[in-house]
């Protein structure tokens, strides 16, 4: 089976561009306003998607944690309820996000934390479907959302292999087309938490699943070095202003840093090459004042035996390369010669 999918017409697999999604999740701090101005943002900084995220906050919560007092400093209210409520968007507003999204020519899409969410989604059009790394091990909302027929990606941040394989196994008879996200659910994780090779672990377990990285991480070197190793999905966070209220705004990317990620992605994949080793017009230049060619070390007659002492490699690259030089060694001249004139086929016997 191939690994690849399609999400609104966007083909994701070894051979293309990697799918960049700025996650804008709650950084928009619930004013819709300000999230078409994010949307603008992401677009102009070249990212493939963006996407925000979606719950039924009174039915993924216990009435205990919703009713909790939220003293934070990232709080849009007094309790955490009420916090979370603050920064959701409903049907009507999603509605009018994804007509904005489909003026300006970006992807749309969610998380869904739960089938109701999921359905809305669904209801609305959404492309594909992110399922968030909490959910990983929540194998009926998988297979409702798998039964939807649309690409999905999930991550897999504080999971095992097996909670990975176990996911996927319930996935794949459903739908074919999925990604799967090295993940560490930190908020940033430590460096030495971001196990990137486990990119190449899953593309060997997992040969029919196109491979991604939900970076945690500030800045964007880990997402360029998670590219030769097989992504083709990368997720970032996304803001404005890093100085913003909420929890994820400090290691968010901001229009300049998204900038620079998806041009530096598309150079990464062009660098790589086929694995072909060539040589360039543009090389032979420089050679020409870096590499050297056989020359005669001093004047020498006709009719002399070539020694090792008779010659040198020097510069500029316009005669034989030294490593012809064993070719002449023992050889006689034909012609008398000078200091640093050219070795070559013609004067020797």
């Amino acid at each position: 089976m191939a690994r690849e999918m399609t999400i609104a017409g966007v083909r994701v697999a070894d051979d293309t561009d990697v799918f960049v999604i700025a996650e804008i999740g709650h950084n928009h701090q619930g004013k819709i306003e300000t999230c078409k101005q994010m949307f603008d943002a992401a677009k102009l900084a070249g990212a493939t998607a963006v996407k925000l995220q979606k719950r039924n906050n009174r039915s993924v919560f216990t009435n205990a944690i919703f009713e909790e007092r939220y003293n934070s400093e990232n709080a849009y209210a007094d309790t955490y309820g009420e916090h979370r409520e603050a920064l959701e968007f409903g049907h009507d507003q999603y509605m009018e996000l994804k007509r904005y999204a489909d003026e300006i020519g970006i992807i749309f899409f969610s998380t869904a934390f739960d089938c109701e969410s999921a359905d809305l989604l669904a209801d609305i059009g959404m492309p594909c479907f992110k399922i968030a790394s909490g959910d990983l091990t929540n194998t009926p909302l998988l297979k409702h959302v798998a039964r939807m027929g649309k690409p999905m990606i999930i991550s897999t941040g504080g999971a095992l292999m097996e909670d990975v394989r176990r996911a996927h196994d319930a996935i794949m008879p459903l739908n074919e087309q999925l990604c799967i996200m090295q993940c560490t659910a930190g908020y940033p994780p430590a460096w030495e938490e971001l196990d990137i090779g486990v990119i190449s672990t899953y593309r060997q377990a997992f040969p029919d699943a196109v491979i991604g990285f939900s970076s945690h991480d500030s800045g964007i070197a880990m997402a360029i070095a998670a590219y030769p190793l097989g992504m083709r999905v990368v997720e970032k966070h996304f803001t404005l202003n890093r100085a913003w209220k909420g929890t994820d705004q400090a290691f968010s990317l901001e229009p300049p840093g998204m900038r620079r990620l998806v041009r530096d992605l598309k150079r990464v994949r062009i660098a790589m090459g086929d694995g072909v080793k060539r040589k360039y017009e543009s090389e032979l230049k420089p050679l020409y004042k870096m590499a050297k060619k056989i020359v005669f070390n001093r004047d020498l007659p006709a009719g002399h035996v070539i020694a090792w002492e008779d010659l040198a490699f020097k510069i500029p690259n316009d005669g034989l390369p030294p490593y012809r030089v064993y070719d002449f060694i023992g050889k006689t001249l034909t012609k008398d010669v000078i200091e640093d004139e050219n070795l070559a086929e013609s004067i020797v016997r």
